[in-house]
């Protein structure tokens, strides 16, 4: 479809920290590509000839963090003439393109969630959208209703289904510093196997700990400068600690 105006607007939810939101591209390499990047939507504006537009051949917005937390979250992208709006959370840029805007040789092909055609694209080393998707709107027409209906414009790869399955998540928030989970210990188990995910706007914290018996050691692990490190004690040996993440 062409228009005057290029209006697009969409809702995603994920818990991945990566991913093709939105592509479109051109002929001569021009393209546009909304994208996750550890938490954060990045806006790319590519002019693939950097000999005809030489001067802000690439433009590179970036809005938002920690978007990866399984809530939605809205994104409204506006292109008229050379201004553009770029919105996430009600967080707008705005910004010119110096006129060369007008210049993007675009197919009138928008892809969401990943990049069609592989070869097409320099963007390919991406990946691809894990999520959901809501109310996506290209000029006023209703895309997802398109695809629910079967629309002969709109094709799919990959798969893809008509609802939003909310992962089996059971989380637990400590409201104090006193408050805290025990499990008792299992007597002569030389071994042990732990899982969690953590989040938390304090840079330091125990995240785990076990006793310190005389016989046998323990480890504490905990959040020190916003790195996670563990400290590890066995009797007869000094005490070691490891530290990764930030």
């Amino acid at each position: 479809m062409s228009a005057l105006k290029d209006v697009i607007s969409l809702k995603f939810k994920t818990m991945q920290s990566d991913g093709i939101l939105l592509h479109r591209e051109g002929q001569n390499g021009d393209y546009i590509t909304l994208e996750l990047i550890k938490g954060r939507l990045s806006l790319l504006v590519n002019l693939g000839d950097t000999k005809t537009h030489p001067s802000n051949a690439q433009i590179n917005i970036t809005l938002g963090s920690l978007l990866d937390d399984q809530h939605w979250h809205s994104v409204l992208i506006e292109h008229f003439n050379n201004q553009v709006n770029f919105t996430v959370d009600k967080h707008t840029h705005h910004f010119h393109a110096k006129g060369e805007f007008n210049y993007l040789d675009l197919d009138y092909e928008l892809s969401f969630g990943g990049i069609p055609v592989p070869g097409k694209s320099g963007t390919l080393s991406r990946r691809n959208f894990h999520g959901c998707f809501e109310n996506i709107y290209y000029n006023g027409v209703n895309i997802i209703d398109l695809a629910r209906r079967h629309k002969s414009q709109i094709y799919f790869v990959g798969n893809v289904s008509f609802s939003c399955l909310e992962p089996q998540v059971v989380p637990v928030t400590f409201m104090s510093s006193s408050s805290y989970l025990a499990l008792p210990a299992t007597p002569g188990q030389d071994e042990v196997f732990i899982s969690f995910q953590f989040r938390t706007w304090n840079k330091e914290g125990l995240l785990l700990s076990s006793k310190l018996h005389q016989a046998s050691g323990g480890f504490l692990l905990y959040l020190s400068d916003g790195k996670v490190k563990i400290s590890l004690h066995k009797s007869g040996k000094a005490l070691s600690d490891i530290t990764a993440g930030n």
